[in-house]
């Protein structure tokens, strides 16, 4: 999905400092046991210090000094430099206009306010280049071919508008005007919403200067493309909150633990904006007293690492009670139920999947006992045949329709199995210990035949025990087991994070890398023979969240039917281009370069017998000096509950090899 698109502001920049939520209210005695710890918190005392920290009178903030921040970070590879001018220019911003601080963050990132909004901007390459072509005088004709050739539409923003004669210098762009005018362009809707888009686009080109145009074409495509990764944002963010503590004279946090506090408080809250007004407001070290976990927010779920064997699981668990679960084949659901009764289903990468499962609001009510109040549910929505009560193909879920479900149109049934709870009556449970929060769910809530049930569970340390269990999930059409930490301090729940207390062990990747990878489709290859007319092999890729670019990993052309190659012909062919996009990261001197080339955006399951090195691919090869490739590729399916930037990375493609040959030695 487009980066800017799927984001708009909770409420609007201007009441930031207006009307208060009820961040500042005092937690109650359950929710402090609670709260978020940093890890040997090391208080910083200073002076009160003279300083004008009051917002500039005229309240604005020229675009071009965020612009020219992009051009120095565009400019160095460095993490440390890069940080420390975001970190720089955070902290003059909170100093001098900390209201505009949540606009330029969701600028730096290339969205438009927190991911689960969902509101998409909806601007396609034709859109920015008409645009592009009336604000210069140009036709689109000269833009695509500037473009063909520089492979950078931001680029060609620059030298069009270095051409470009005007009669009177337009008054300079500000940071409001951009990211109002942006959300504008995101609401946008009805049969003139593409020319209210254009019109939009021009006058902002317009006014563009310096490099102003570049960036700002950059982040109407999606991609900023300068290397600035949201963790480096989140520890620029802290390192500023430290630095403006200090200046106020308030007691703060060593830049460490600052740095652990966020991070944790935007893995439960994922809000720039709530978090930078309870930093402001009280302060860093104070953030998780304000800033919680908060039914109707969703958060980004705790992950697994894979394992290839009951042995490798035994070895992780040496000493420790662990227990296993069913793996299920379905669509990651997070159940989301207010105190006011507002109820919401959320996926793995926090879209409001609601309107997609009403069946699934239909029996929140159900579940619910008289004690339940408000709270969070984990659960994994599959495919369901009432008849025989059994689970069905994950493709059959599929076939269902995402959008304007009505309950009384659902021809494929779902059943919710439930293996987690994260909140539950006022009070955050990550922390909890796994046997804890299971014990609540069978406490709280009701069970529904063929529709809400606990994930079907065993505790043994015994290897044929554990192989039984494992045998019998594939029976019952699961993917395999999941193994996890089930007392003690490692058990809480690690929301964001592919965790080593919980393991993955899938009956199919044993003997494999001991997992299935999850790639883009970046181009493809004209078919020949039985498969002429369609694609009959295609280039997929991995996603490196540090330099904002898709790296190539390898060539697949088995696993498919002729059903799967027809349709994906179809799906594919409106997004080809004769030249890769300039975020591609592919090796232009290779033989066997793809017939087309697609925009990143689709995402292929992929299964592999091993992984290799390779001087053509390029996944991994900044640590490796060669790319990380897949011997024996084959399709599995399609992933259409993943973007492309929640693809495997690069980075979990090294490890993966790493790990596979210090097995081998």
């Amino acid at each position: 999905m487009h980066r800017l698109g799927r984001f708009a502001m909770q409420k609007s920049i201007e009441s930031f400092f207006g009307q208060k939520r009820a961040l500042a209210t005092k937690a109650s005695p359950a929710a402090k046991k609670q709260r978020i710890e940093a890890p040997e918190q090391v208080e910083v005392k200073a002076e009160p210090k003279p300083v004008d920290s009051k917002p500039d009178a005229s309240g604005t903030l020229e675009y071009g000094d965020l612009t020219n921040v992009f051009d120095k970070i565009e400019a160095t590879t460095k993490r440390l430099e890069i940080t420390k001018y975001c970190s720089d220019f955070f902290s003059r911003v909170l100093e001098t206009h900390p209201h505009l601080l949540p606009q330029i963050t969701y600028l730096c990132i290339n969205r438009l306010g927190p991911d689960y909004e969902g509101l998409e901007l909806g601007i396609g390459e034709s859109i920015i280049i008409k645009a592009l072509a009336e604000s210069t005088g140009r036709t689109p004709a000269q833009i695509k071919k500037d473009y063909n050739q520089l492979g950078d539409l931001g680029g060609v923003a620059i030298a069009s508008k270095k051409s470009q004669a005007t009669m009177f210098k337009p008054k300079p762009l500000t940071v409001d005007i951009v990211f109002k005018r942006l959300v504008e362009i995101a609401k946008s809707s009805g049969q003139q919403s593409q020319s209210k888009k254009v019109n939009i686009i021009k006058q902002l080109l317009v006014s563009c200067r310096g490099v102003e145009a570049k960036y700002l074409v950059r982040s109407l495509e999606g991609k900023l493309r300068i290397g600035l990764a949201e963790k480096s944002v989140l520890v620029a963010l802290s390192q500023a909150f430290v630095q403006h503590d200090l200046r106020l004279g308030r007691e703060t946090l060593a830049p460490e633990a600052a740095e652990d506090l966020v991070k944790d408080v935007f893995c439960q809250m994922p809000n720039y904006e709530t978090i930078i007004e309870a930093a402001i407001n009280g302060g860093v070290k104070h953030l998780p007293e304000v800033v919680k976990l908060t039914p109707g927010v969703p958060l980004k779920p705790m992950l697994a690492k894979p394992t290839k064997s009951i042995t490798e699981v035994l070895d992780r668990f040496s000493g420790e009670k662990f227990t296993c679960e069913y793996k299920y084949d379905g669509e990651r659901a997070q159940v989301h139920c207010t105190a006011s009764g507002s109820m919401h289903v959320y996926s793995r990468n926090m879209e409001d999947m609601s309107q997609r499962y009403p069946d699934i609001i239909d029996i929140i009510p159900k579940i619910r006992t008289p004690k339940t109040v408000d709270f969070i549910l984990d659960c994994e929505a599959v495919a369901w045949d009432t008849a025989q009560h059994k689970i069905l193909p994950f493709q059959v879920l599929s076939t269902r329709k995402r959008k304007d479900v009505e309950s009384g149109d659902i021809k494929v049934k779902v059943h919710l199995f439930v293996f987690d709870i994260l909140y539950l009556n006022g009070e955050p449970l990550l922390t909890k210990a796994l046997s804890e929060r299971r014990q609540l769910i069978a406490d709280n809530f009701n069970l529904l035949a063929d529709q809400f049930s606990p994930a079907v569970s065993m505790t043994s340390e015994s290897i044929e025990e554990i192989q039984h269990f494992l045998d019998q999930s594939v029976k019952d059409s699961c993917e395999g087991l999941m193994i996890k930490m089930y007392e003690g301090q490692e058990s809480g729940y690690e929301p964001s994070k592919r965790s080593r207390n919980w393991l993955k062990l899938k009956k199919d990747y044993l003997d494999g890398v001991g997992d299935s990878l999850d790639l883009v489709v970046l181009g493809a290859y004209f078919g020949r023979g039985k498969r002429t007319n369609v694609y009959g092999g295609f280039l997929l890729g991995a996603y490196n969240p540090d330099t904002e670019e898709y790296e190539t990993v390898c060539k697949i052309g088995t696993g498919f039917s002729e059903a799967d190659l027809e349709r994906f012909h179809q799906l594919l062919s409106p997004l080809a281009d004769p030249k890769p996009k300039s975020y591609i990261d592919h090796d232009p001197a290779a033989n066997q370069q793809p017939d087309v080339w697609f925009e990143p955006k689709h995402v292929w399951e992929v299964l592999t017998a091993d992984l290799s090195l390779s001087p053509v691919y390029r996944a991994g090869h900044h640590e490796l000096g060669k790319g990380v490739s897949l011997r024996f590729p084959r399709f599995i399916r399609e992933r259409e509950d993943k973007g492309p930037e929640d693809s495997t990375t690069s980075d979990q493609l090294v490890q993966f090899y790493q790990r596979q040959v210090s097995i081998a030695d």
